[in-house]
């Protein structure tokens, strides 16, 4: 993009003119995106998009009253007024005894290199012909009749945070995807799946064809799917589904949650809520990862941290607020836009693999269900209630016996996590990632 001068250099002159006019303190955030998508759908091409933007925000501190405000229009009369409306809308703001910058000996130093930038911009031909074999592939499954279509896109984002404490940093994050949907059957019998994929370097995709025969694969296999009878068994979460385990895990581990009395955890810092052996990591240095950054959204120095130890809650999730709220110290893990301030959020986050294949976990059920998508948002945080529709197969005797559709999952998230067992396939994939999981005792609500 033209005519934008150095990310830091604009911040450095904003957080002065903020000092000037009288903040006590200050920081502000500038992103710059691009992205290029193309899609197609049974063999023609449906889109070829790019878009780029720039944003900064301004966060100013009078006294313990805060304020933030945003802007996409960086010329120098524009950044004076949004100084200007930062620092009124600061001063009318309510007191919040626990916002503020971070120290300066909290700030992160010496970064790493991470590899989350791929330098290589694939081209509009390379995106339609990713897209084109992904969605041939899923077509030419045998039994797929219709296509939603394939997708496959590009990123590349530039952050730069600086404050009034002295930090000032920037880096670079890119991405590259391919998707497909297809249908198989006929009339009402029509059955849906997908795959996809995601990685910071184009080098690290999984073929085109392959996802779409995955995909492909995957409706074909879901035909003819059965209704079943309410009963309580054991579920066991495919790969794609399980991580989903470990995002309710991190809402509950909130800061602000766990400051507001209304996470189903808040009382288990030090307890032992999964079975013996179980470990969560969260790690924003993992390379190539996802969700890494080389600093957090305060400046903060961050690292790899076990979130669960042999079954033990080691951590809450914070960031500068929420930790001084609990009386803790942050852990690093501050995430901003430009319009709203800090507010704490996991970044690579898994589950580690268990010693048990797949296959032996559900070899041991007589009756069972495995999930392979799940519906709806059915989790009360503040009691860990859970039930989430569900398609996924029947398991009969320790074998996949056939589809099932329609059915309810339901059970309580601290009795999820006590008898669950991991087993050994975890993949990285999604940027919050688990391994093939069976939970014993739930119940299963069907007809």
């Amino acid at each position: 993009m033209s005519n934008v001068p150095d990310p830091l250099d604009l911040l450095a002159d904003l957080l002065a003119a903020a000092k000037r006019a009288g903040a006590d303190s200050a920081d502000a955030v500038f992103f710059e995106a691009a992205s290029l998508a193309v899609a197609q759908r049974l063999g023609k091409s449906e889109k070829l998009e790019r878009s780029e933007s720039r944003d900064l925000g301004l966060r100013v501190l009078v006294g313990k009253r805060q304020a933030i405000a945003s802007t996409t229009d960086f010329a120098p009369d524009s950044l004076d007024a949004l100084v200007a409306r930062a620092l009124a809308m600061a001063r009318a703001a309510p007191e919040d005894p626990y916002c503020g910058i971070a120290d300066p000996g909290q700030l992160a130093t010496g970064l790493r290199d991470l590899d989350i930038c791929d330098d290589v911009e694939p081209t509009a031909e390379t995106l339609v012909a990713r897209a084109r074999e992904a969605e041939d592939a899923a077509r030419a499954v045998e039994g797929v009749t219709n296509s939603e279509g394939a997708e496959a896109g590009w990123s590349r984002s530039t952050i730069a945070l600086a404050a009034t404490n002295g930090f000032a940093q920037s880096y670079a994050a890119s991405s590259q995807s391919i998707a497909a949907s297809v249908l198989a059957g006929e009339g009402t019998a029509m059955e849906r799946d997908y795959d996809f994929h995601t990685a910071v370097h184009g080098s690290d995709l999984r073929a085109p064809a392959e996802i779409g025969h995955g995909a492909g694969e995957r409706a074909v296999r879901r035909l003819n799917a059965r209704k079943i009878e309410t009963a309580q068994v054991p579920v066991v979460y495919d790969p794609r589904v399980s991580g989903g385990l470990l995002r309710h895990l991190s809402s509950a581990i909130n800061g602000p949650s766990v400051a507001r009395g209304t996470s189903f955890l808040k009382d288990k810092l030090g307890q032992r809520i999964f079975p013996q052996g179980v470990q969560v990591v969260d790690d924003p240095h993992r390379p190539r990862g996802l969700r890494s950054k080389p600093f957090d959204a305060e400046g903060v120095a961050n690292g790899r941290r076990a979130v669960i130890e042999d079954g033990v809650l080691q951590t809450w999730i914070m960031d500068l607020a929420s930790a001084r709220q609990l009386g803790l110290e942050t852990t690093g893990h501050a995430a901003r836009g430009t319009a709203s301030p800090p507010s704490p959020a996991v970044t690579n986050l898994w589950m580690q693999a268990g010693a048990i294949p797949p296959g032996a976990l559900i070899g041991e059920i007589d009756s069972g269900f495995y999930v392979t998508e799940l519906i709806g948002m059915g989790v009360n945080a503040v009691t860990g209630d859970y039930s989430r529709g569900a398609t996924g197969y029947w398991i009969e005797n320790g074998e996949i016996a056939y589809p099932v559709s329609e059915v309810t999952v339901a059970g309580n998230l601290k009795d999820m996590f006590a008898n669950l067992t991991p087993a050994d396939d975890l993949e990285f994939r999604f940027g919050v990632d688990a391994p093939t999981i069976r939970i014993d005792g739930m119940t299963i609500a069907g007809i």
